[in-house]
């Protein structure tokens, strides 16, 4: 496991300043979400990180490394994405076992068809489901083996970009759970982005909730509940997140 440091992380997209500066810290094992409306610039944070984009400004460290300066395979090795389409995150022409042997074969790592096998059932699904196509799957499991196609390079960390947003609600506890447990088991650090304060009730350790690009303020969990926030919109995000849950 390894922590997370940003500091300073900015990116414009023309003339639009998307990130302001956005600086925070996750600790080495460490679950801490990241809230906010549409388009205040969550996914654009992992996005930067990840180095998917590379024209931010600032600095990110993983560990005591700069991002910028890892080797692409070390950085791959240390740093995964689950992104938010299980469908659009997977090739449709590929199987699951070309999916997942693929940063395997380019890691030259050994033993190949054991590690498939075992990422299979670390994620819940059968070794058998290595021979079918994504359309064959459903949408949980379509999720499942993008976690287990992230899991099996070993990483240190997995950027969570709202996981479980396209799933049915009782799928989403399903892979939730999963998250919770592998995190458990293995001592990931995660960065995990959500609209959905329940979600990041049950897997985050702290929070950073966002408007325009900006942290406006970093929470522990127990503020979702506690009344903990001090800044009017996070109060306000809140309050309007614990009505709505009342309200179903």
């Amino acid at each position: 496991m390894k922590p997370i440091t940003i500091d300073r992380l900015s990116i414009s997209f023309g003339p639009v300043r998307v990130l302001h500066d956005v600086s925070f810290d996750v600790a080495a094992g460490e679950c801490f979400g990241l809230v906010g409306e549409s388009g205040s610039g969550k996914s654009t944070i992992l996005r930067c990180a990840s180095m998917l984009t590379d024209i931010w400004d600032g600095t990110v460290r993983i560990g005591d490394q700069d991002v910028r300066k890892m080797p692409v395979a070390e950085r791959c090795r240390t740093v995964q994405m689950v992104f938010q389409d299980p469908y659009g995150s997977l090739h449709p022409r590929h199987s699951i076992r070309t999916a997942l042997d693929e940063g395997l074969r380019i890691n030259g790592f050994d033993d190949r068809e054991a590690r498939l096998a075992q990422a299979m059932r670390d994620v819940g699904l059968p070794v058998e489901f290595l021979d079918r196509y994504p359309h064959q799957l459903s949408g949980g499991q379509r999720q499942r083996v993008a976690i287990a196609r992230a899991l099996i390079l070993e990483p240190d960390v997995l950027f969570l970009d709202e996981p479980t947003s396209a799933l049915d609600v009782s799928v989403q506890a399903e892979v939730l759970n999963l998250l919770v447990r592998l995190q458990q088991e293995k001592g990931f650090t995660y960065l995990m982005v959500s609209h959905d304060l329940a979600v990041v009730d049950h897997m985050c350790d702290r929070f950073a909730i966002m408007q325009h690009g900006r942290i406006v303020e970093v929470l522990d969990r127990d503020a979702i509940t506690g009344g903990g926030a001090t800044q009017p919109y996070a109060k306000q995000l809140i309050d309007a997140s614990l009505e709505y849950e009342r309200a179903i």
